[in-house]
């Protein structure tokens, strides 16, 4: 129970910066959808190019972070060497991606459609290069159990840049300040000005890490990199593929939507800010994962430990239920994030948040293959989904627009999750609760049902009492299942 307090702390602290980071970036959302229209497409531009940086952020970090956590845990390893070791091969392979970018800026902008404006692809490539970098140091602040400059310093680089894009697309020309000539005779800002806002922030960030980057004055030693590249391989795999599912949808969309480029962009910047409220899951299983992955390392050589994995699955799994249940419930407030444009795409939210709930208990379910060092089994696992999504998204975007995108995902992390669960019984059986956990998720599934009826039936305020008094129902019984169980191991400590 000890660990499962040391956990929760961890968790919250990660948590509460997690989400405290991902609401001042939810500004950004109302900023920019109040900024670029729907039909003009602009968003869809963001949409689009954000999607490529997320899956290269994979790529240029080629699950070097996990990687760290293993090996400087793993007996006969030196820590500060591991360190030293992780920092100079992720800096030379970021440093190697920035140059051939530079170098071949045009052809690779033509390549993903941005033939017109090679200046997008340069300052995010460039740009994410830099966050493949900065991910190390803080790796290395999580391993330290330094959750509070992690979080401060995440929270600045969020901050920095939502107050850099409200004076650039807003106050600036409120009062006709032409800065730099950067706007038109309108005092329209063009969209590559909120990639150099993130360059810009990131840079920053990157310079705040500098204590945390004097571990590049230890040796680099290359029978460890060997080793670490060895296990690491597999992970750079799962993470593509396990990216692939999240961001795949943005980066085909363009290509085979039945309309003209400009219809597709549209359509696209909707689906890209009606995901951005789904994104709650997304940051509870960030925070989770920052504070859960040292953790289960660290833990993997105690007895109970797989009654605690156990444990802790039933709880996430509970947590994001009731996340799901009170977003559902307050989206007549929720909605206000995206500007009233976007609006039509809000149907997709619950089958994207119900995917992202699955991914967790994916992300869960990983650490039978982590700590046998059998990682390529995430791999083909995180294959499955990826290729199912792909497959969904092209045949039927044509047909379906952005509804084809949400679907996919949700068959994807479904297949992954399935296919971890059996084979991870199979070759490190945990005894999941999954009664208990069937039973938490009947409960939610007719409880949003209640909420779906009550939003459709009711006006918007009597709707929102009745939904926080089926909220507070799910509260309820958790209580009444979970809480007596955790007072009385707590007590007997």
């Amino acid at each position: 129970m000890a660990n499962l307090k040391s956990l929760a702390k961890d968790t919250a602290i990660y948590g509460l910066s997690s989400i405290m980071a991902r609401f001042i970036n939810y500004l950004l959302v109302p900023i920019q959808t109040a900024k670029f229209n729907a039909a003009g497409g602009q968003y869809g531009i963001i949409t689009n190019v954000y999607a490529y940086v997320a899956l290269l952020i994979i790529l240029l970090t080629y699950g070097m972070e996990t990687t760290f956590f293993r090996f400087m845990s793993k007996e006969g390893e030196k820590p500060e060497q591991v360190y030293a070791t992780t920092l100079k091969t992720v800096g030379l392979t970021s440093l190697i991606f920035a140059v051939i970018v530079i170098v071949f800026n045009q052809p690779i902008a033509s390549l993903v459609g941005y033939a017109d404006h090679p200046e997008y692809i340069l300052v995010m490539y460039i740009t994410v290069a830099i966050d493949a970098f900065t991910a190390i140091p803080f790796a290395y602040l999580r391993y330290a159990h330094r959750p509070i400059k992690f979080a401060m310093l995440k929270i600045f680089n969020i901050a920095l840049n939502i107050a850099l894009n409200v004076l650039y697309l807003i106050v600036l020309p409120y009062f006709r300040i032409n800065l730099f000539g950067i706007y038109d005779g309108s005092f329209t800002l063009d969209v590559v000005w909120v990639f150099y806002i993130n360059a810009f922030c990131s840079v920053a960030t990157l310079l705040m890490l500098w204590k945390e980057l004097r571990g590049l004055r230890f040796a680099f030693d290359w029978p460890t990199c060997k080793r670490m590249l060895t296990y690491t391989w597999p992970l750079l795999v799962m993470g593509l593929a396990g990216q692939l599912n999240q961001c795949a949808s943005q980066i085909i969309f363009p290509f085979v939507y039945d309309g003209t480029a400009a219809e597709a962009r549209a359509q696209l910047g909707i689906y890209g800010a009606c995901i951005k409220i789904a994104m709650i899951m997304v940051m509870i299983t960030q925070a989770f994962r920052y504070a859960y992955e040292p953790f289960v390392f660290g833990k993997s050589k105690d007895k109970d430990n797989k009654a605690t994995y156990a444990q802790a699955m039933k709880f996430y799994v509970i947590f994001t239920l009731l996340a799901f249940l009170c977003v559902m419930g307050y989206m007549d407030v929720l909605r206000f994030i995206v500007g009233r444009s976007y609006w039509e795409g809000l149907e997709i939210v619950p089958i994207v948040m119900a995917a992202e709930i699955m991914f967790g208990i994916f992300f869960n379910l990983s650490f039978w293959y982590k700590l046998t060092d059998h990682t390529i089994w995430g791999a083909y696992f995180s294959a499955v989904g990826a290729v199912a999504l792909i497959a969904i998204d092209i045949v039927l975007i044509p047909y379906f627009s952005y509804w084809a995108c949400a679907w996919a995902g949700f068959v994807s992390y479904a297949l992954s999750m399935v296919l971890s669960y059996f084979f991870g019984q199979k070759y490190y059986p945990i005894n999941y609760p999954v009664k208990e956990i069937a039973l938490y998720v009947l409960t939610a599934g007719v409880l949003f049902g209640a909420i779906s009826l009550s939003n459709a039936m009711l006006s918007t305020w009597p709707a929102l009492a009745v939904n926080t008094l089926l909220i507070a129902l799910f509260v309820a019984v958790i209580v009444k299942r979970d809480l007596p169980m955790v007072l009385h191991r707590h007590s007997q400590k």
